[in-house]
């Protein structure tokens, strides 16, 4: 999984942008694409942008590293 994709693809199901977010975390704009790009971020910036977006993106890292046996 690429938490930066998975970010994005939130994000643009919320109907919000970029520049929202990147007044939210605060940061630029610029950094905001940044973060889109990356397969890892570090755990307190995906703590503070699961809280802004309301979304657990940890459960989804767990849910992918340790799947539920069939």
């Amino acid at each position: 999984m690429n938490i930066g994709k998975q970010i994005e693809e939130t994000l643009r199901k919320q109907g919000k942008s970029a520049s929202w977010l990147a007044s939210e975390i605060p940061c630029e704009r610029t950094n905001v694409y940044n973060i889109f790009k990356r397969k890892s971020l570090d755990v307190r910036l995906l703590m503070k942008i699961s809280i802004i977006l309301n979304h657990d993106f940890f459960k989804d890292l767990s849910q992918e590293a340790f799947p539920k046996a069939k």
